[in-house]
């Protein structure tokens, strides 16, 4: 009996410690992990890595929860051959009438539990876990294979969806700092539009070179002002002959036309290239971290396809619309 009881109660206590980690893990805050982990946390590394690797974390739950119901099983059986040998009744009804009590203790009240406190009772049980992510890394392996299979099969990427889920989690944070009074609508309506153009190529707002209206070196500035104030230009790329074509080289502001005394251009800023696959964030990012407000887009080849100016990309953002995750 002894025996029968102590597989009993570990059977529960796993199902719940598996049944509410899943809960917790799904709940936690990964941003407070990622700060306790720059802050030497050892715990909150590992958490950390668990959400970056989630199919690890699955296959350790689901084996987990299997060893659990195994248990539970083999105890009610156990049960049913010593106290009611002959009955067959008996081993169809014992699960039937611990099912309810298995449900509560074993499943429900460990994901309520997780669900108000993830932060906390993963902490204090994060190294149990460990435990058993290393008990189980060899059957872990074995399915964490099958799912790469999977993935080729149907081409969906665990990352995608990891992303998708930690800018869900991110937009909560938002509208949850919003009605708390931490954020106001402009650092929310800034904030909502990065995440709509976070998955925009730059090519998708670049001005294709054909379109662009450019100066050469030693153009007349009072023509260049004249053309600028007509098609309200702040910045003009200068451009230089290449054979038949021209190639841009930088660009001048017509601000530094107004204030300087030549009749010509002589002078530009440099045109630093941006990739045409790069995001708009990045290349927003790149043009603050230079200084610069225009940029030449080039294809793999080093072909200029376009060109992006900061306010181009400054107004994609506000003017970017929420986009489901």
């Amino acid at each position: 009996m002894l025996t029968v009881t102590l597989i009993f109660t570990i059977g529960v206590l796993l199902s719940a410690f598996f049944s509410g980690s899943e809960t917790g893990f799904y709940r936690v805050t990964r941003v407070r992990l990622v700060l306790d982990g720059l802050g030497g946390d050892r715990l909150s590394r590992f958490l950390l890595f668990l959400t970056n690797h989630p199919a690890l974390f699955v296959a350790t739950t689901l084996i987990g929860n299997n060893v659990a119901n195994y248990m539970v099983s083999l105890a009610i059986v156990l049960f049913s051959h010593e106290y009611f040998p002959e009955s067959s009744t008996a081993e169809m009804a014992l699960p039937l009438v611990m099912a309810p009590f298995l449900f509560v203790y074993g499943e429900l009240l460990p994901k309520y539990f997780f669900y108000r406190a993830p932060n906390l009772l993963l902490r204090r049980t994060g190294w149990f876990f460990f435990l058993f992510t290393v008990l189980f890394a060899p059957c872990a392996a074995l399915l964490w294979l099958l799912g790469r299979a999977l993935q080729q099969l149907l081409g969906e990427s665990p990352e995608t969806v990891r992303l998708a889920l930690a800018r869900t989690e991110l937009e909560d944070f938002l509208e949850e700092g919003g009605e708390f009074g931490i954020l106001n609508r402009a650092q929310r309506r800034v904030a909502q539009g990065v995440f709509g153009v976070a998955n925009r190529r730059v090519t998708s707002i670049a001005t294709p070179i054909a379109r662009v209206w450019t100066a050469k070196i030693g153009s007349k500035v009072n023509n260049i002002l004249r053309v600028a104030k007509r098609k309200q230009l702040s910045v003009i790329p200068i451009v230089q002959q290449e054979g038949k074509g021209t190639v841009p080289i930088g660009y001048i502001r017509v601000c530094d036309l107004y204030m300087g005394d030549g009749e010509e251009i002589l002078n530009y800023h440099p045109l630093p290239e941006i990739g045409a696959n790069d995001s708009c964030i990045s290349a927003l990012t790149r043009l603050q971290s230079t200084g610069e407000l225009m940029a030449k887009v080039v294809s793999r080849t080093g072909v200029a396809v376009g060109i992006v100016t900061m306010q181009q990309l400054q107004r994609s953002i506000l003017d970017a619309k929420k986009q489901p995750a």
